[in-house]
């Protein structure tokens, strides 16, 4: 695959790391600050959790995963990342900067890479570049400090408890539409897709909410919160 910087640009326009900047603006940044384009087939490891960041990556097209494996082999998908998003930007600095997880490819991708130094020469030119830097990696913090929340819990109502309470406060709504199927929904959990299907249908015998396909109206809030204790 190859792509022309001005197709280059025109999509990290739409990159959060760029967030406000025109493409003159996002040109005149990176002159200098050379990156290479690498391409990658589906299901392809990308990166395994404890290699060192050395790169700021940026996913141009397609998608990768993000999963943990654990001492028993069971796979638990953290993240999917779609275009056009920076890879692990809040590892590549600290005293720790090493990847969390495995990265795999969700299919054909194309990642922009710009080492560690030259990008740092990046965020001292540019005040949007830093500034949007910034946001960035305090948001993945506030993420990872959910999804450790998230794990946390041990039973698989309790996973589904939050995590339908956690949608319900972003829509603020107890009728809304839930973004993954039962079988995203068991990578996700790390649970079997069958206990998933088992949790939900107690859940609506038992009164505590309401499924209507991929529709859930909470009828018993109470309820519902008392499986995260």
């Amino acid at each position: 695959m190859v792509m022309s910087e001005e197709n280059m640009i025109g999509l990290l326009r739409e990159c959060t790391l760029f967030h406000g900047m025109s493409y003159e603006e996002i040109s005149r940044v990176l002159t200098g600050n050379t990156g290479r384009i690498k391409s990658y087939s589906r299901d392809v490891l990308i990166a395994q959790a404890g290699d060192k960041v050395r790169s700021l990556h940026i996913i141009l097209q397609g998608s990768v995963k993000g999963e943990m494996v654990d001492y028993t082999g069971k796979v638990i998908k953290i993240e999917d990342i779609a275009s056009p998003r920076p890879l692990a930007p809040a590892f590549l600095f600290g005293s720790q900067n090493r990847y969390p997880v495995n990265i795999t490819s969700g299919e054909d991708v194309m990642i922009l890479s710009i080492p560690r130094d030259r990008f740092l020469i990046m965020l001292q030119e540019s005040e949007k570049v830093l500034l949007n830097f910034l946001n960035i990696t305090s948001s993945r913090g506030q993420f990872l400090s959910n999804k450790i929340k998230f794990l946390s819990f041990t039973t698989i109502k309790g996973k589904l408890a939050q995590y339908l309470l956690d949608i319900s406060a972003q829509s603020g709504s107890n009728s809304f539409v839930i973004p993954h199927s039962q079988s995203q929904l068991s990578e996700l959990f790390g649970v079997a897709r069958p206990s998933i299907g088992r949790a939900i249908s107690e859940l609506n015998r038992d009164g505590i909410f309401r499924t209507e396909g991929k529709r859930v109206v909470i009828l018993d809030h109470s309820g519902l919160t008392s499986y995260l204790k």
